[in-house]
């Protein structure tokens, strides 16, 4: 069984849409938000539109994720943003391809940008050229075998790229794969209003901190302060 892993905050407005997308799909699944806190619908959405589970954890997606994934009692866990798209077709064609490949660890899908602008396409592009050297994130439907997230320690809860501290240690085990079709659609929102090259210098500041080995909470810190003068 596959286990879809949601972390949310303040999500009303996607996570009702998410949760029917994926009952509407076979095979089935179970469903589980991880809520840091929403002050809006999100939880009580939730419980409404098909989650299995709806566990409080403490804010920060590593923690989400972590508290989320320790809940799960799928052979495969599946991490999903809940501004995700997830097209018909998309869970069984996890399923069938890790079915076909025992040997697989994990990997992701995938992911075209919605925005109808030129630096959404360039990012489709981008993701694409990336993922062909090893390097995904979480936007992208992260999924890894239950096995292979324990043997691995787990998702660490740190505060900010716990997705790229997870797909590090899961390239490094074995060759993973990138489901193409159906892609994820995930959403442009994060980059309106701002000048491509802004994102691309903060997106080049933040790894060249991590790799640096500045703190998690500090990088958190400077992530949010950049986002709070957007």
């Amino acid at each position: 069984m596959i286990s879809v892993v949601i972390p949310t905050l303040n999500e009303a407005a996607n996570i009702g849409g998410l949760l029917r997308a994926l009952r509407a799909q076979g095979p089935a699944c179970e469903i589980i938000v991880a809520d840091g806190g929403s002050t809006d619908d999100t939880v009580a959405l939730a419980r409404t539109a098909g989650a299995d589970a709806v566990i409080l954890a403490p804010r920060g997606r590593g923690q989400q994720l972590a508290a989320g994934a320790d809940r799960a009692s799928g052979d495969i866990i599946w991490f999903l943003h809940a501004d995700t798209i997830v097209p018909a077709g998309a869970l069984a064609a996890l399923d069938q391809a890790m079915a076909g490949d025992p040997a697989c660890p994990g990997g992701n899908f995938r992911l075209l940008f919605d925005g109808d602008d030129g630096f959404s396409r360039w990012l489709d592009g981008f993701y694409a050229w990336l993922r062909r050297r090893g390097f995904y994130y979480g936007d992208s439907g992260i999924f890894i075998r239950r096995s292979v997230l324990e043997a691995l320690g787990g998702i660490r809860p740190i505060a900010l790229m716990e997705d790229h501290d997870l797909v590090r240690r899961l390239e490094r085990i074995g060759e993973t794969m990138c489901i193409a079709d159906p892609p994820l659609l995930t959403s442009s929102r994060r980059f309106a209003g701002r000048p491509p090259a802004q994102i691309i210098a903060g997106w080049v500041c933040i790894h060249l901190a991590y790799y640096c080995r500045t703190a998690p909470a500090r990088l958190a810190e400077l992530y949010d302060s950049e986002r709070k003068r957007r």
